[in-house]
């Protein structure tokens, strides 16, 4: 299965090494394959330059120790031609996914379940454990 990890449970995965999401991202990594686009890559990185500077080492760490493989997002998105998400600013990853064939997407952001489509499956943490 083709599971993208969204940019709120990497950060919690990093920041609480004990926690459900990193015990999470530590199961699907041996499991599945990993897909992560180039926004949410350099999300990740606006998030720690801004909030979590100190911390940008573990973030780099985290980033290499698992295998992913990297998907590029599109830079112009026609928005009328995808579901409609709450929040815009999640549209880029909602469309990478779209775009490639991902079969879920790992988040805890509730913008993304509203969007109202069968794939990718929109899950949390808790419901992938569940299953």
């Amino acid at each position: 299965m083709r599971i993208m990890i969204d940019t709120n449970i990497i950060i919690s995965a990093i920041l609480f090494p004990d926690s459900l999401p990193s015990r999470f991202v530590e199961e699907v990594t041996s499991k599945h394959s990993i897909v992560l686009c180039s926004h949410i890559i350099d999300e990740l990185h606006r998030v720690f330059d801004k909030k979590f500077k100190e911390k940008l080492l573990y973030l780099e760490k985290f980033l290499s120790k698992f295998s992913f493989e990297l998907v590029y997002t599109p830079q112009d998105i026609e928005i009328d031609k995808y579901p409609d998400i709450r929040d815009v600013a999640d549209l880029p990853i909602l469309v990478s996914a779209i775009l490639e064939d991902i079969d879920v997407i790992v988040t805890g952001d509730k913008d993304f379940f509203d969007v109202g489509i069968d794939k990718p499956e929109i899950i949390t943490v808790k419901e992938y454990f569940e299953r």
